[in-house]
């Protein structure tokens, strides 16, 4: 039997506490690593094999892992035979709500999505119809996921999500049905439901999967129909006393006619980066702003009813070479005007240029934000475009579910493998 672990200076685990580190320890190599033997688990986490033993035997009586087959063609009996989570323990389930839809996605244990809808909501429905709308497209990604009782909820929408409360507030600028469906999920099911700042499980998404992989400390700004921003220090995400942590849109800078106040960001940095400012300035720059004007790359998604018209204008001017240039360098030095202020506060060290504009922007337009802030900033910033666009946010809600879900599950006294897992 292994020694019991020191968890602290000065103190050791109890025989209990060392079996949940063990065991959560194990859990997590096969969540990063894949299925692995007894001997495999034995070596990376430096176990004797008895205590191996041991909790493979009890992760396997919790239906937490299972054998998913064995290792090497030429091997067999137990010592080769594959253990892997059973995805199917739990499922969860994020949301991603928007102005005009919602869009839910059903994900197993390991955050593999099994089903997804998205219901659009029309601009003349009551709270009630979009609520009711909203439900049952829940109900059906459920239904095709095969998970009717699903273990965990996650909701990213815009707004001020309270630390202290978990309520959503700035409620003057967001959709009445946001309030009123959250409310109701948590009414109707009796599981855990998180409600996350939209931009806040952006940047969860993209450190996870995306542009910020390498980094513990960096900045997602957010550019879609509005800005915004999610600040993420030594691997924590900063959300700050009242939730407003990254609220860009309401940053003063030079260049708008006016100054932003507290009901609106009109004056702020959304005058200048948020979707309709950008859409005025290709039209300065002679460039068609009407959706799907221009060229755009083969492989660009697909548009939906939520998405920012900016987008389409910048995926055109930067497949237009030449022709979009000066356009895409204006815009590069409004949004870099942002950049700046963020770094002369917070130096990240990173920027990602999330949502749909930054993603469709590409590294053109990073590389153009880039020159723009080494001319204004001393401070050495890798600015970089986003991997994930607007799907981020979906993405994040999967993740902070799958997290929440794996907390329980896993047991809470163990240290994660990594931070990214």
């Amino acid at each position: 039997m292994d020694a019991p672990r020191t968890v602290a200076a000065g103190r050791t685990a109890s025989p209990t506490t060392a079996r949940l580190i063990n065991d959560r320890l194990a859990l997590q190599l096969l969540q990063s690593e894949g299925p692995l033997t007894a001997g495999q688990l034995k070596a990376l986490t430096g176990l004797s094999r008895p205590t191996v033993a041991d909790l493979v035997e009890r992760l396997q009586e919790a239906g937490l892992i299972a054998v998913v087959g064995e290792s090497g063609a030429q091997r067999r009996g137990p010592n080769a035979r594959l253990y892997g989570i059973v995805a199917d323990r739990a499922h969860l389930v994020g949301l991603d709500l928007r102005t005009h839809s919602v869009t839910v996605a059903v994900a197993d244990l390991l955050g593999e999505v099994r089903a997804e809808r998205t219901v659009p909501i029309g601009p003349d429905d009551t709270p009630e119809a979009a609520v009711a709308a909203a439900l049952a497209g829940l109900d059906k990604a459920l239904a095709a996921a095969g998970a009717p009782h699903p273990h965990t909820l996650a909701v990213g929408a815009p707004g001020l999500v309270d630390p202290a409360t978990g309520r959503l507030g700035g409620t003057d600028w967001i959709p009445s049905w946001h309030v009123a469906l959250v409310g109701e999920l948590r009414a109707r099911r009796a599981v855990p439901v998180l409600l996350e700042n939209e931009v806040n499980l952006a940047a969860i998404a993209e450190r996870r999967d995306g542009a910020a992989r390498d980094h513990d400390t960096f900045v997602l700004l957010w550019l879609g129909h509005g800005t915004g921003a999610a600040v993420v220090l030594d691997g924590t995400l900063r959300r700050g006393a009242s939730g407003g942590t990254g609220e860009i849109g309401f940053l003063p800078v030079p260049g708008t006619a006016a100054l932003p106040s507290a009901s609106g960001c009109d004056g702020g940095f959304h005058s200048l980066a948020g979707s309709a400012a950008i859409c005025a300035l290709a039209a300065q720059h002679g460039l068609p702003t009407e959706a799907g004007a221009g060229s755009a790359p083969l492989d660009a998604p697909a548009p939906d009813a939520d998405a920012p018209p900016a987008e389409a204008v910048v995926r055109a001017a930067v497949a237009a070479g030449d022709t979009g240039a000066a356009f895409l360098d204006a815009l590069a030095a409004r949004i870099a005007l942002g950049v700046a202020a963020v770094c002369a506060v917070l130096d990240p060290g990173c920027v990602v240029l999330g949502g749909e504009i930054g993603s469709g922007g590409g590294e053109e337009l990073a590389g153009r934000v880039a020159g723009h802030l080494a001319r204004l900033s001393p401070l050495r910033t890798d600015v970089r475009a986003g991997a994930l666009g607007g799907r981020a946010v979906l993405r994040g809600a999967v993740l902070a579910a799958r997290d929440a879900a794996q907390n329980e599950l896993f047991g809470a006294a163990g240290p994660r493998v990594s931070s990214r897992s």
